[in-house]
Parts: structure tokens; sequence; C-alpha cells
């Protein structure tokens, strides 16, 4: 960190920023690119930020987490009546701890699309998904290997994972009474095999999971178990960090 030459406001590297701010240097990247964080570009290509640009933001930021944490929860955020998936005797707080990480409808972001990426690899699973469940839709902060960007709660593998302390596995949609009706084996993607971890946040409450799909049933090796485990940790531990 170092001051600027004509006022006594010190510019940070990305990094620097990233540490002030509570967030992956990818996610610094971005919203530097973005414009969210003013930042400009030295000769040599590096991103540099005001102090005053980060502190601003920062300000930003806690009034954003004042106000949610002082609103009640609307809409989605709300526990279902009669809803039409599982639901753990937790669900409302689950649900309030979800609107409060700002998460829900965010852009993609690099840190997680890596993650995704990797699940794929390490299971030889075509689809990676990283979701977060509201009352009403299963929304995909990340994926691989489909368009969609959420489905309704009621079509949810992941209504089933968060209800679970490991890993969920769906080895044949199609032999599974719970799965067999759903629009998402009889129709695209055409879901026949499920293996997904819940994402817990610092109370311990299921926000959604990191899972990864198949068009075939199929089994997860124990190293591939193992491998999408540790996935799912990182991706928890990214969310506590920010909250």
């Amino acid at each position: 960190m170092k001051a600027s030459p004509d006022n006594d406001d010190p510019i940070l590297t990305t990094r620097e920023a990233a540490h002030l701010l509570g967030v992956a240097v990818s996610t610094a990247q971005l919203w530097m690119e973005s414009g969210a964080l003013p930042a400009w570009k030295t000769p040599g290509g590096h991103r540099r930020v005001h102090l005053s640009a980060v502190n601003r933001l920062l300000a930003q930021q806690a009034g954003i987490v004042r106000a949610a944490a002082a609103a009640p929860p609307q809409g989605e955020f709300l526990p279902d009546s009669s809803p039409a998936y599982p639901v753990a005797p937790d669900e409302a707080r689950r649900l309030a701890a979800l609107g409060k990480t700002g998460l829900l409808d965010t852009p993609a972001e690099e840190v997680f699309d890596r993650i995704t990426w990797l699940a794929t690899h390490a299971t030889e699973c075509p689809m990676a998904l990283l979701t977060l469940l509201s009352a009403r839709r299963q929304w995909f902060k990340s994926r691989i290997g489909l368009e969609t960007r959420e489905t309704p709660r009621a079509q949810a593998f992941c209504s089933h994972t968060i209800m679970q302390d490991e890993l969920f596995v769906v080895e044949d949609a199609r032999e599974d009474a719970r799965f067999a009706d759903n629009p998402l084996v009889l129709g695209a993607p055409h879901i026949r095999f499920y293996a997904g971890f819940p994402l817990r946040d610092a109370d311990g409450l299921a926000l959604g999971a990191l899972c990864v799909l198949d068009t075939e049933p199929r089994r997860l090796r124990e190293r591939e178990r193992r491998a999408l485990g540790e996935l799912a940790a990182i991706v928890a531990d990214e969310i506590r960090r920010r909250a």
C-alpha cells in the first residue's frame, strides 16, 4: 500500500483491496471490472484502487446488511405454508439466513465457476451446479452443462440434499419414487444420476448444495465422493467468510 503522489489517499493493489473487503481476489476483480469498485490499470496491466473507494464500498455494504437485518422477510424468504417439497423444522431460519447473504440473483463469479468446473472433471459427470434454495426457487449461482438459471423448488433434488448431513445420492432417478415423475427426469435435462453435498453457513443452516448430475445411472467411486466433498467444503468456507 502506498500514498498517491498528489494526496493522502493510499493506492491499493487488488489483493490488498480484497483483504480489506473480506472477499476473494477474484471477487474484487469482478467488482473492479463492473465499476462497482472504481479502479484503473497501470502501464503494466495491474489494477489499482484508492483506499477511499474501498471505504465507500464497505460503507455501502454495511448499510445494505443493516437494512436486510432490520427488514422483515418477504416473498421467497418466507416459508411456504403448504410446501410440495421436504422441509426441516428450521426452514424459517434457513430462509432468513439465505436472504441475508445477498447471494440470490447475483452475477456469476469466477471463484464459484471454477468449483463447478472442477466438480465435473473430478467426477466425470457432464453437469454440476451450485444451488441456492429459496421458498419458491432452486437458483444456480454457478452451473456447468445447463442453460437454465433456476427451477421451481418443488423440482429440486437439492431440497432433499439440504436435509442431509453428508452426501445425498440418487443412482437412478427413474427407479426412485421421489423423483420418477419429476419434470427434470421425464424431460430435459433427463436427469438419471444425482449426487450433492449441502452447503452450510456458520450456524449450520444449509443454504443450498454443490451437486453433479448425469443422464445415465451410475455410482461415484470413493475418490470422487471425497473430491466432491472437498469442493463443497471450499464453497461453504467462501460463503461463511463473506458473511
